[in-house]
């Protein structure tokens, strides 16, 4: 999840009134928000920015509805309603500004339309905690110390922004990395007060308060090496002999672009990877998951569109390239786990997600189902683009969807190469069809522990994604 702030910017507004300007207002479906009324203007720029958390993984719609005020009412129905355009959030986000016309409840547009822009910050930070000589707080032992991040938003109050793990049982505690961005900690402004609060963890909730300091990205931005900050208590603040309640000492780190995610690149390419192995049966026979109904469909169709229509977009330019793996190709019937399904191996770009169906479609008669399941080349594969973009100077990120049915065959292959693409700029999907056992490919995804390759190297992000569906049509 994200947070996005959107701007709205009006481009010559329908005008009801005939002798003065319209005093305009836009209002978001669901009440999500609504700007201030802009007074005698056909072309407002609203401050208001609105706040929506964003899920990648879930298709979000807005409605953007624009209403002439003509009364001081908080009741829209009050007010003449001038025109409204439905969009997704992924829309605004992979477009960064988007313009459409505002359309009249006839259908005639209303004005020029109207412009959404997305204000994002894509600057992540990495820090690293350590406390000295903290105070004891347990009488039977030491403390049990976390630490609460809050940042000081437009009106002076404060707000909690990251907690902490507990480390139990120390006065010098180590606390993990986290990585958190500039929009999340501090609204973006590097100047802006963020409070450190220290506490010591009680089992039932009255959680002791050790000290706390302020400082603000800038300063933490000196602490490559290490930078230390007095943990102090105010209430102790009055004693002569105090000087504080331990220290906090803060290892600042900026996050590189190859961790950087999806969305704060300027180009976003999304690669589709398919399983044509014999573990799906023929196509020809309706037990096959590739077996395509009377009614069009099967399961890796309903795959490729419940998943490609939410991906398509974040993806620059709607074309994407579709590979299949595990089949024996003509003439020489080869098996290849990274042809074009279109067969074109110079060009395997697909236009839309309807691409993709048309040529998956094309491709069943023409080839054999056969074997192993391998991901590790289909991963090295879109691995190579990933690695030559990082020599580029636009920030380009890639998606490589996996759509598969069953037991990855050269696991040990598969987690080598997720590791070495855990260091560029790509993730990776994996839809898993059918009835099978998906239990490595959870494996792979690194939530319960960190993927290791068979060298014993850590991957350095985890950047796989595993779902096990099943579609019904």
């Amino acid at each position: 999840m994200q947070n996005n702030l959107i701007t709205v910017i009006i481009n010559n507004a329908l005008n009801m009134n005939i002798f003065v300007y319209k005093d305009l207002l836009l209002y978001i479906s669901l009440q999500l928000a609504r700007t201030e009324t802009a007074v005698n203007n056909l072309n407002p720029v609203f401050g208001v920015k609105f706040q929506v958390d964003y899920h990648f993984e879930e298709v979000q719609k807005l409605k953007f509805a624009m209403f002439d005020e003509d009364k001081c009412s908080s009741q829209l129905y009050e007010h003449d309603f001038l025109g409204e355009f439905t969009c997704t959030l992924g829309v605004i986000v992979s477009n960064k500004k988007l313009h459409r016309p505002l359309i009249l409840a006839n259908g005639k547009p209303a004005g020029k339309g109207i412009t959404a822009q997305e204000l994002s910050d894509n600057r992540i930070i990495t820090l690293t905690m350590c406390g000295r000589k903290l105070d004891k707080k347990d009488f039977f032992g030491k403390s049990d110390p976390y630490l609460e991040f809050h940042k000081q938003g437009d009106d002076g109050k404060w707000m909690m922004v990251h907690r902490t793990e507990v480390i139990k049982n120390t006065l010098d505690p180590v606390w993990k990395p986290f990585t958190v961005p500039l929009i999340s900690l501090c609204n973006g402004d590097v100047d802006r007060n963020i409070k450190v609060l220290c506490y010591d963890y009680d089992n039932d909730g009255g959680h002791d308060f050790i000290g706390e300091f302020q400082t603000t990205v800038n300063k933490m931005s000196e602490a490559q090496n290490g930078v230390e900050f007095d943990c102090i208590n105010p209430k102790k603040q009055k004693k002569k002999s105090y000087k504080n309640s331990g220290l906090l000492v803060f290892f600042y780190t900026p996050v590189p672009l190859a961790c950087i995610s999806v969305l704060q690149c300027e180009c976003v390419f999304l690669q589709v990877g398919i399983d044509f192995t014999a573990s799906n049966g023929s196509p020809r026979e309706p037990s096959s998951l590739h077996y395509i109904n009377p009614m069009g469909s099967n399961e890796y169709l309903s795959a490729i569109w419940a998943v490609g229509q939410i991906i398509q977009d974040y993806d620059t330019d709607k074309m994407f390239p579709a590979l299949g793996f595990g089949a024996q190709l003509p003439p020489d019937w080869k098996v290849s786990h990274e042809f074009a399904i279109n067969f074109n191996p110079t060009n395997p770009f697909c236009s839309g997600v309807e691409g993709i169906v048309q040529a998956y479609s094309n491709c069943l008669p023409h080839i054999r189902f056969y074997g192993p399941t391998n991901f590790a080349p289909i991963i090295n594969h879109v691995a190579r683009f990933a690695t030559q973009a990082l020599q580029q100077d636009t920030a380009q990120y890639f998606t490589l969807l996996i759509i598969t049915d069953g037991v990855i065959s050269d696991m040990d292959e598969t987690r080598h190469a997720i590791v070495q693409a855990a260091k560029l700029p790509m993730s990776i999907i994996i839809i898993g069809v059918g009835n099978a056992d998906f239990t490595a490919m959870e494996f792979l995804d690194g939530d319960s522990s960190a993927l290791r390759s068979y060298t014993g190297e850590e991957a350095v992000r985890d950047i796989v994604v595993h779902e096990a569906i099943l579609l019904k049509w």
